[in-house]
């Protein structure tokens, strides 16, 4: 969960931490994908590579917010990463975790630039905030039939395939990402 501390900090302020904790999710799901590689589980460790690859792109796309507002940048270092599961539920309830805690973080920053009158950064969340209220659904549908297979990993699998590989399309555009040719 955010600090206490955060909700006194400035909209570029909490922004800044934010990448962080993007490229630390990002590296969360890589751990992830590969534990599942491991496990011969390869839908969900397809479905992990690419959320560790949208969780890379967010904090470029952060970066470049900051960059086009003429903003201080300050890429640190990460978090703890877990590396080690003992089984794919736990993988997956640890996934789901750093989603609702990234809700309450993305809130955070609306919350910061409408307090502050930043309504340029008010606008830039919007995208976030949308894209947030799918991923952590998403997550919570997953562990949901985790739990229903009942340790049959081949319906799991089944699921992944068919229900969670196409990404749903939102009305906001997303964001520029730093570094890219083309976004």
């Amino acid at each position: 969960m955010p600090d206490t501390d955060e909700a006194d900090e400035s909209f570029p302020d909490l922004l800044r931490t934010q990448i962080r904790h993007e490229f630390t999710a990002a590296q969360q799901y890589l751990a992830a994908a590969v534990y599942f590689d491991s496990a011969r589980l390869p839908q969900l460790a397809g479905h992990a590579y690419g959320r560790s690859r949208e969780h890379h792109g967010n904090a470029l796309r952060m970066v470049q917010y900051l960059l086009d507002r003429d903003l201080p940048v300050q890429i640190g270092g990460l978090e703890e990463i877990t590396s080690t599961f003992e089984t794919p539920r736990g993988a997956i309830a640890l996934l789901l975790e750093i989603e609702q805690d990234r809700s309450t973080r993305i809130s955070d920053l609306a919350r910061a630039a409408r307090g502050s009158g930043d309504y340029l950064g008010e606008r830039f969340v919007r995208w976030f905030l949308e894209e947030q209220v799918k991923s952590v659904a998403r997550m919570t549908t997953l562990l949901a039939v985790l739990d229903r297979a009942d340790g049959q990993l081949f319906d799991v699998e089944e699921f992944v395939a068919r229900e969670m590989r196409a990404r749903q399309r939102t009305d906001i555009p997303a964001p520029r990402m730093a570094g890219a040719a083309r976004n």
